[in-house]
């Protein structure tokens, strides 16, 4: 296990990166174009950095990255 400290300011910049990074992957997803083997890679990226999310974002900024399930995407 790793432990780190980081200011607040450091922290927002975290959260700023990931929610990018994150917003980008989502974006990705809904491409046609996109293989779905190259789309599962994708989101097993989203799942880590979510994981990291977590640990920098309050609950409200998690909910709303938060994805439903895969029964629910494919109706929505």
């Amino acid at each position: 296990m790793f432990g780190l400290l980081i200011n607040e300011k450091e922290v927002k910049e975290m959260e700023y990166l990931i929610k990018r990074e994150m917003d980008e992957i989502l974006f990705d997803l809904k491409d046609d174009r996109i293989d779905h083997v190259v789309k599962r890679s994708m989101e097993e990226r989203y799942k880590i950095l979510f994981a990291l999310f977590k640990r920098v974002a309050s609950p409200q900024e998690c909910f709303k990255y938060m994805r439903r399930g895969k029964k629910d995407r494919k109706k929505g």
